[in-house]
């Protein structure tokens, strides 16, 4: 036992004698290894062309660190971030704010413990920060139209300013919707319209402008897509997919409305990490004044959650905190975030399925009252959905519903039916009345 420590003892001192004797091979490796930089891994949805620019900047102010990416869309980002060390992933960046909210609750997140000085808690009725300090906005993306002028105006109709606008019956099958069940982002869409103008109004509402309209299923380009190919004048999207198009050159034009919500992308760290200190530098960076005005370079045009960020901005650019200030995001991400999959299944069941009868059904009550015909109990009928608004929002329902967001299968069909069995029913009395007025 003796002789082997001393054996250790001996080699030790003789690494000793080396380092003190100028051992300047082994001196230079230690050193170079000290100093190699640490690795930041962070989980992201961001394309390339947000990334890129990001681990560029962020590695010149912090050359200890080197970024290592990882790309998961928010649905597969869940399971691998509730697997044992987290995968090795020390952030989480990315826009879902259901997914960081499931993250939080199951103990992924460490706090973020950084200075947040210049930055504000929320934007009109949207949280910025997570209450308890897991997670923070740093970028904000907005709903509202994507418009080609110019078949606008060939129609005759004005740039819309807000959601009654796209009730025009001119606009008759030259708007494109994103299907609120099978697109990600789109459950917020409907649910705005229902907090700016309340269930029946905002329902009826979305009738009108869905039996104008036609769909795109999975793929939040396709929007803007259609709206470039001419099959639409215009259409409801997210900013960031029609920003990109408009990067590229498309003649397009994307339009706030006056009542309109965001959706912000957070950042976090991970429990597991195990480089809690590179991890804390990479969230503060994203959040810095460099970091932000980074998103706002015009391949990215993203909308920052440091008001300072846009001083010396554009003229066109986005201000969403003076549109806030305004009114224009009071919509309540919280209060609608549990309820969103019971109102995208429901829109989809009383507007989607049967969806010709119905836009042929709002073709005539158009022509009717464009004829001066009084057919306002047809318009009633196509104008309710078969369920209240305190029976959308409960407990119940919503847990039926909780993991249909974003596509996902498994929905309890049997309500589904019922809905779309209490929809058809209206749909045909509305075709009824108006067969007996002759419209």
């Amino acid at each position: 036992m003796n002789s082997a420590l001393d054996e250790h003892g001996r080699r030790r001192r003789r690494l000793l004698q080396q380092l003190a004797g100028g051992s300047a091979a082994l001196a230079a490796g230690l050193r170079a290894h000290a100093a190699a930089p640490a690795r930041v891994t962070v989980m992201t949805a961001y394309p390339e062309e947000v990334m890129a620019r990001v681990e560029a900047a962020f590695e010149r102010a912090h050359p200890e660190y080197r970024l290592q990416l990882l790309w998961r869309m928010p649905h597969d980002a869940l399971p691998y971030l509730s697997q044992p060390g987290q995968g090795g992933v020390d952030v989480y960046w990315s826009a879902s704010p259901r997914t960081f909210g499931q993250l939080k609750a199951a103990g992924a997140f460490r706090r973020l413990e950084i200075a947040t000085a210049g930055l504000p808690d929320r934007i009109g009725r949207t949280p910025l920060a997570d209450p308890d300090g897991y997670y923070r906005a740093t970028e904000m993306a907005g709903f509202g139209f994507v418009l080609n002028p110019g078949a606008l105006a060939a129609l005759g109709v004005a740039p819309p300013t807000d959601w009654p606008a796209l009730a025009d019956p001119r606009l008759a099958g030259r708007i494109v919707l994103p299907n609120p069940a099978r697109v990600g982002f789109a459950p917020v869409l409907v649910d705005i319209v229902l907090q700016a103008y309340g269930w029946t109004r905002g329902w009826a509402l979305w009738s009108e402008i869905a039996g104008l309209a036609n769909w795109v299923g999975r793929g939040g380009t396709s929007v803007s897509d259609e709206v470039v190919a001419g099959r639409a004048a215009l259409g409801v999207s997210i900013d960031f997919f029609v920003a990109s198009a408009m990067a590229n050159g498309a003649p397009l034009r994307f339009v706030y409305p006056a009542r309109g919500g965001i959706n912000p992308a957070h950042v976090a760290i991970t429990a597991a990490t195990s480089n809690p200190a590179g991890a804390r530098a990479f969230a503060a960076f994203v959040l810095s004044a460099e970091g932000q005005r980074i998103l706002t370079h015009p391949d990215i045009r993203k909308l920052p959650v440091r008001p300072a960020a846009y001083e010396g901005l554009p003229a066109d650019y986005p201000r969403p905190f003076e549109a806030a200030a305004h009114g224009a995001y009071d919509y309540d991400n919280d209060a609608g975030r549990e309820r969103l999959a019971v109102v995208a299944a429901l829109f989809e069941q009383s507007f989607v399925v049967g969806h010709e009868q119905r836009a042929a059904l709002w073709r005539r009550v158009h022509a009717a009252e464009a004829a001066g015909r009084e057919v306002g109990a047809a318009r009633r009928l196509l104008s309710t959905v078969p369920l209240g608004e305190a029976e959308a929002s409960s407990p119940a329902l919503t847990a039926m519903f909780r993991e249909r967001l974003e596509g996902a299968e498994g929905a309890p069909r049997r309500v589904e039916i019922d809905w779309q069995f209490a929809a058809a029913r209206a749909v045909g009395e509305a075709a009824r009345l108006l067969q007996e007025l002759g419209a």
